[in-house]
């Protein structure tokens, strides 16, 4: 898969990643209010008849699409396995230890059987071997404390985990919007 493209609204918040022709169809419809970035790709079109020359398009890394605000697409995307083992570091949260994601489950601090929910805050990324030995227990109830807390990213920092192979310029971009802790 190539690079992507990160898509933002007209206010500058993160929308989506897209792919160089999505970005090439906001570019030629003019919706594209302005852009940060080095030329990521250039994309080569027809030969004018008239001139010789073939046309182009530069395509920058982050893209500012003009259109209407929905207050909906500022809100964190659903939970999923990819995003959560991103946001742990493929770490498990209870032994330490970094695994590749076919070791690696979703673990619920308050279980749900106990009544815990499926959420950022309530989940953690745990190996296998520590998942199963924990069961239906709290970390408290098991002995197993958790070596980090689990936190709910903003869509600054969502974007960063849902993208694996982000540019220089992109990630310059989504830092600005990462929650800063107090050391």
């Amino acid at each position: 898969m190539g690079s992507l493209v990160l898509r933002l609204d007209k206010s500058g918040f993160p929308m989506e990643w897209i792919n160089l022709e999505q970005a090439a169809c906001f570019y030629s419809k003019q919706q594209v209010l302005w852009s940060l970035g080095d030329v990521m790709a250039t994309l080569h079109g027809g030969i004018s008849r008239l001139t010789g020359n073939q046309s182009f398009l530069d395509i920058a890394p982050v893209i500012a699409i003009d259109g209407i605000l929905h207050e909906q697409s500022h809100r964190v995307p659903a939970l999923t396995n990819s995003a959560l083992f991103a946001r742990d570091r493929f770490l498990c949260l209870y032994c330490g230890e970094k695994h590749s994601r076919t070791l690696l489950t979703r673990d619920h601090v308050i279980p749900r059987a106990q009544g815990g929910k499926d959420s950022w805050t309530n989940c953690v990324t745990a190996c296998k071997t520590c998942n199963n030995r924990k069961g239906c227990q709290t970390p408290e109830q098991s002995n197993m404390p958790l070596l980090a807390v689990p936190f709910k990213p903003n869509k600054f920092e969502y974007m960063a985990l849902a993208n694996r192979n982000i540019l220089a310029d992109q990630m310059d971009y989504l830092a600005k919007g990462f929650v800063k802790l107090n050391a």
